[in-house]
């Protein structure tokens, strides 16, 4: 599955929050995260891993881009983003980086088990 295909599937399945708790927390309403669970082909999860960091590096508002291996699953990877806003992610989809990563990630990929788009407050390596 296409990472824009992924991330569009992402928002249409999740209601808006109300900013009224991000701000009453002291957070940033802007800021926009994503937490997924991607599924590699049979053995390709370090390589999947790999072309997932390697187009990490210049994201203009990316914040923090996490790639995890899940302790339960030999196939299983958590993809954990947070970005200054949902614009700054959308724009980064066009980037020549990911654009190549996507392309490259996607017969690498066997499917996306599970994704949530989240509202960051903050946290250790966030601006406060």
């Amino acid at each position: 599955m296409h990472r824009r295909t992924f991330l569009t599937t992402l928002a249409a399945g999740l209601a808006a929050m109300p900013l009224a708790p991000a701000l009453a927390a002291g957070g940033d309403a802007s800021m926009h995260g994503l937490i997924g669970k991607l599924r590699a082909q049979p053995g390709q999860r370090g390589a999947l891993a790999a072309i997932l960091l390697e187009s990490t590096t210049s994201m203009p508002g990316c914040l923090a881009y996490v790639v995890a291996e899940d302790t339960e699953d030999a196939d299983a990877l958590w993809i954990t983003e947070v970005w200054d806003n949902a614009q700054s992610h959308q724009a980064s989809l066009q980037l020549p980086a990911v654009r190549d990563a996507i392309a490259r990630a996607r017969p690498l990929i066997a499917g996306f088990d599970s994704h949530w788009i989240t509202r960051p407050l903050g946290g250790v390596g966030l601006a406060d």
